[in-house]
Order: C-alpha cells, then sequence, then structure tokens
C-alpha cells in the first residue's frame, strides 16, 4: 500500500475519499471529530497545490436523494475550519460536476453531493464507479472508517484509476492497529460492549496475542453464567454459553490472563434512575441485572493495566450512557489515560466516553472506525485496504 506523503501531487487533481458521516441537527454540523481527522491530509495535499475532489457519504438515504442528507452543511463546516468557500457541487457524478471539477484552481477544494444518493454505491456499481472515477486524475482513501464496505468510492473507483493512495489519516489506523501483530509486553485488551457475539472474532483472533483479557460490559454476564453462577435478570446470550467456555479454556491453556468482573452494580434496568447497590458476582440477585463492573473489579483491572506496554479497548464497562451505571467505564477510562503504555482506543460509545471525559489527548490513539476497527482486530483483510494494494500504481 502506498501513502500520499511518499507521491508528488502538485497540480494534481485528487479524488479523496472522506468519512464525513457526521451528525447533523438543524443543518449543523454537532460533531466534527471526522471531519478535523481529516484536515492532516487535505492540508497536506493543498500544499502541493493539488486540487482536492472530496466525497462523502452522510447517512442512509438508500439510493435517494434526500435534501436533509445534503453534504452541505458539511462543506460549509469544513470550510469555516480551512478558512476558504467551499463549493458543493449538485451530484457526485455527471457533466455539472465534472466541468466544477474542471474549473478548480491550484490549493481549491471541492465537495460532491452524497455518494449514497445513488443505489451504485453501496452496491459497487461498476458504472457508477466508473463515472467518479472521472473526478480525479489520483485516489486517495483516507475514509477508515468505511474501508470495511466493498463500496464503488472505496473499492470500485480503484480499478479505472492509474494511481491510489492511502491518506494521512489511513496511514495513522494502519500503523497503530499493525501494533497488533508486534506490541510492546505485556499486551492487554478490554473489551467491553453489550455482545459477545459482537466481539467473538476479536476474542478468537487475539487469544494467540494477547498477555491479558478483561471483559467487562453486558458480555461479561454470559461468561459469568458459563461458569455456571446465576446473572438475575441481566442480558445473557444462552446460545454461546458454550462458545464462552471454549474462548476460556483456550485462554488457559494458552496462559492468557483471562479476567472478569469480581462485582458489579446492580439496578432495575439499563434505564433505572438510581442503582441497587454493589454486590459480588456469585451473590447477584435474581430480580436485577448487572449493569456496571464494581469497585473491586475497578481495582483489579487497574493492577493489570499498570503492568500493560500496550493496551487495545473495545466497548464500554457498563451502561454508561446512564449516569448511575457509568462509574465503572469512567474508571476504566481515567486509568487507561494515565498509563505509560500505548493505548489504542476503537468503538463509537468508548470514543463518545473518552470524548466526553476530555481525555483524548492522553490516549496514543483513537479509531476513527467502528466495524472498520472491529474487523482489522479479527485478522480480516479490509476491502479498502485491499483495493489500495491492488490499484496499479
Amino acid at each position: 500500500m502506498k501513502f500520499i506523503d511518499g507521491m508528488d501531487l502538485s497540480g494534481k487533481t485528487i479524488l479523496v475519499r472522506v468519512d464525513f458521516n457526521v451528525p447533523l441537527k438543524d443543518g449543523r454540523v454537532q460533531d466534527e471529530t471526522r471531519i478535523q481527522a481529516s484536515i492532516p491530509t487535505l492540508k497536506y495535499a493543498m500544499k502541493q497545490n493539488a486540487r482536492l475532489v472530496l466525497c462523502s457519504h452522510l447517512g442512509k438515504p438508500k439510493g435517494r436523494k434526500m435534501p436533509e442528507l445534503s453534504l452541505a452543511p458539511v462543506a460549509e463546516r469544513l470550510g469555516s475550519i480551512l478558512g476558504m468557500n467551499i463549493p458543493l457541487a449538485p451530484d457526485c457524478i455527471g457533466e455539472q460536476t465534472r466541468e466544477m471539477v474542471n474549473g478548480l484552481e491550484s490549493g481549491g477544494v471541492l465537495m460532491l453531493e452524497n455518494l449514497r444518493f445513488h443505489p451504485g454505491e453501496e452496491k459497487n456499481d461498476d458504472d457508477f464507479s466508473k463515472e467518479l472515477s472521472r473526478m480525479g486524475e489520483v485516489y486517495v482513501n483516507d475514509a477508515f472508517g468505511v474501508s470495511h464496505r466493498a463500496h464503488a468510492s472505496v473499492v470500485g473507483v480503484t480499478r479505472h484509476m492509474s494511481s491510489c493512495l492511502g491518506g494521512l489519516l489511513l496511514k495513522k489506523e494502519w500503523e497503530y492497529l499493525s501494533k497488533v501483530g508486534d506490541p510492546a509486553r505485556p499486551f492487554v485488551l478490554i473489551a467491553g460492549g453489550a455482545k459477545v457475539s459482537s466481539k467473538l472474532g476479536v476474542l478468537e483472533n487475539l487469544l494467540d496475542k494477547v498477555d491479558a483479557m478483561l471483559i467487562g460490559g453486558a458480555m461479561a454476564n454470559t461468561f459469568i453464567k458459563a461458569n455456571g453462577y446465576s446473572v438475575g435478570t441481566s442480558r445473557v446470550e444462552d446460545d454461546l454459553l458454550d462458545k464462552a467456555r471454549e474462548i476460556m479454556q483456550k485462554a488457559m491453556d494458552m496462559n492468557v490472563q483471562f479476567y472478569l468482573p469480581v462485582d458489579f452494580m446492580l439496578g432495575q434496568g439499563p434505564d433505572a434512575e438510581s442503582g441497587e447497590g454493589v454486590c459480588p458476582f456469585q451473590g447477584i440477585p435474581a430480580h436485577l441485572m448487572a449493569l456496571d463492573i464494581g469497585p473491586a473489579t475497578c481495582t483489579l483491572f487497574s493492577e493489570v493495566l499498570h503492568r500493560a506496554k500496550t493496551v487495545i479497548w473495545n466497548g464500554p464497562m457498563g451502561a454508561f450512557e446512564n449516569r448511575p451505571f457509568s462509574q465503572g467505564s469512567r474508571n476504566i477510562a481515567e486509568i487507561a489515560a494515565g498509563l505509560q503504555a500505548t493505548t489504542i482506543v476503537g468503538g463509537g460509545d468508548t470514543d463518545a466516553l473518552i470524548h466526553e471525559l476530555k481525555l483524548q489527548d492522553k490516549y496514543s490513539f483513537i479509531s476513527t472506525g467502528g466495524g472498520s476497527f472491529m474487523e482489522f482486530l479479527e485478522g480480516k483483510t479490509l476491502p479498502g485496504f485491499k483495493a489500495l494494494e491492488e490499484c496499479i500504481n
């Protein structure tokens, strides 16, 4: 795979796939994290007097033009960040858009309209891909968050471009996540969230790579029950009890330390206005749910983390959206932020928590991908990466 900083871009028209799928409210961008993540790539190309044509999706219009999902507010916000006017093309393909591309001056930026207004984007349609490729001479993928999608703007377009590169954000994602293959040790995985099923691939792929796994969130309930203990009314994936036992046995066989919560904060449900106290994992009452890890678990996990040299975290430790059940996730976030280690975070919920606590600068790297992050950790080849590698450069 080649990256943008290894090529002379001067005078070139660059088609850049960015991930500007940001939340909007009343026609205004609510969270510009993804926009800010693209700025180094854009500024790098602009300094080389390249002409930038940006393409992105927004929301799920499912092949229909929906004015409320126009990228106009995003173009306006990006323009204010860069201190320049960024016009929005009426479409992402077509002669009118092509004329706007041809009219770009050196260092200029044009935003194409929402890719998903066309059904050909998600279908990876070759005709749509070919039309999109006419919007630039060089293709740059700087959208890690969609690189697990075999869509036209991620995969199909590369078949019609003579030069394909990764952007600086994609390069950073690649470099940090590749540390999984050769980490500084001890290497610890923190896995939380609601479902074991959504983390199975990660757990199984990393079992022979990590030194320890810390399991929290509702997914811990399945492991607790698999060990023969009652979890009250807590969320459990009963169909995965055997798989949970298999994972724990494999961890034992591979000398991987596998830590489950030793105590929980209890509640009537995730939306309860208050908790019902803390109890050890062996004593969860039949009428209550385990909704967060308890203080003893935080202490245990802290001891493991303070020995770590590489930490990857995906998934909160409890129902963190509700304050009574957020303390465990907050504690782990604070602990990990203070480590003398490489700390890598991925996943929307964990990312949101860290930004809420204003700890993002305390982590080595926060991935911009959710599904891409998970599939990378599962050991899968991301379609976006494969397309760049196979493109004729």
